[in-house]
Parts: C-alpha cells; sequence; structure tokens
C-alpha cells in the first residue's frame, strides 16, 4: 500500500510538472530578445529529472540539464553582450559563433547529484549512467562528446542557475543526424519533432527529461 502510494504521489508531481511545462520552438531565425528576457528563455529549456529508489523517494540521481537551442543561444547572447559590455562588432562574432555551434551539434549544460559521486562521473568507467538523446520518432544518438567543467565559475552559476557546489557539472554533446537504415543519415531534431528525450538510464534507474515542442 505504501509502495502505492509513493507511486501515485510521483506520477501526480509529474502530471502537474508536465502540465506547467512550456513548449519550445526549434525553428531557426531572428529574434528580438533584450536582456531581460534571458531568464524566462532560460527556464523555458531547462529540464529536471530523478532516478528514485524502489523503496522509497530518495533519489539515486537528481538532474537538471538546459538544451542550448538557437533560440537559447541567441538570448544568451544579448544577455552575456550586456553584462561584459560588448561592442556591436564583438557582440556580433559571438552570435556568429553560437548560431554556428548549435548548427552543427545539440548540446545540453547538465548539472547532476548522486549519493555517491563516484557513480555521477559520466566521464569515467565507473559511471552507473548511459546519456542518450531521442527523438519522437524512437531514434536515439550517443554523445559525441562529454565534457567535464571541473570548477565553474561566476559565469556558469550566473547563466546556467542549477550550477551549486554540491553537484557535478557538464556538457554532453551530440551529433545533428542519426544512420537510418535506407534512410541514410536523418536530422535527429526536424520539422517533424514534437517531441524529444535527454535520458540517463543505468542499473539504478532512469531518468527523463522531456521538451514538447510546439507545432510549426
Amino acid at each position: 500500500m505504501m509502495r502505492a502510494r509513493r507511486a501515485l504521489l510521483l506520477l501526480g508531481l509529474a502530471t502537474v510538472a508536465s502540465c506547467a511545462t512550456p513548449r519550445v520552438n526549434l525553428e531557426h531565425g531572428p529574434r528580438t530578445y533584450t536582456a531581460e528576457s534571458y531568464g524566462d528563455v532560460y527556464e523555458r529549456w531547462t529540464r529536471a529529472g530523478h532516478a528514485y529508489t524502489f523503496e522509497g523517494i530518495e533519489d539515486h540521481l537528481a538532474v537538471t540539464a538546459t538544451y542550448e537551442s538557437w533560440d537559447f543561444r541567441w538570448a544568451y547572447v544579448v544577455r552575456y553582450a550586456r553584462d561584459f559590455m560588448l561592442s556591436t562588432a564583438e557582440r556580433t562574432a559571438l552570435l556568429d559563433q553560437q548560431l554556428s555551434s548549435a548548427s552543427r551539434e545539440h548540446a545540453f549544460y547538465v548539472t547532476l547529484q548522486s549519493p555517491n559521486r563516484r557513480y555521477g562521473e559520466l566521464t569515467r568507467p565507473t559511471s552507473a549512467w548511459r546519456v542518450l538523446l531521442i527523438n519522437d520518432r524512437r531514434q536515439e544518438v550517443a554523445p559525441i562528446a562529454i565534457e567535464l567543467i571541473r570548477r565553474p565559475g561566476a559565469l556558469e552559476r550566473t547563466y546556467f542557475r542549477h550550477t551549486n557546489p554540491w553537484r557535478q557539472a557538464y556538457r554532453i554533446r551530440f551529433p545533428k543526424s542519426v544512420r537510418v537504415p535506407g534512410q541514410g543519415d536523418v536530422e535527429v531534431l526536424d520539422a517533424r519533432t514534437r517531441s524529444f528525450v535527454l535520458r540517463f538510464s543505468g542499473p539504478l534507474g532512469h531518468a527523463d527529461m522531456v521538451w514538447q515542442v510546439e507545432a510549426s
């Protein structure tokens, strides 16, 4: 009975969170953001997930991820340029660099915490977690790079507010396309995509972070 109640509680919390989560837009193109827009854009592209024990609601994993999409990067550059008082030329160069990266790869800034820190070391064989990017057609890709951010500083703590001293921080990069038999290379996220998942899975459970995509 207690397990059933806990399961219903978690299901209810997940349902409420899902209903409150804004949809995102994957379209490229100019944005009209101001520096004050950054907070809302950051929240729109950030998701949290948990892997719980079977006997209770203790976390095996607490993870939060910000998808550094075209839309997010535009808002980020506007805020960054204001904070660092960049010249017009410097802001343009930074925006070009960020949007070029968004066109080449899918990148996520991720922070996580687990009872055993060693299990959360994604770059080591001792990690308890496998990471995948999965679209709503059940096509999945593994990371092409996982970068440990050893000492997150003022920049990370300001622009990615889920950064704190108790969490490990990573930037995880995925390819833009997946090889599909009979079709060749297919975009993982394209105009047809209505949702995608960043999944952490392993022997201790799994945690899905879901982004619902609005129709073009």
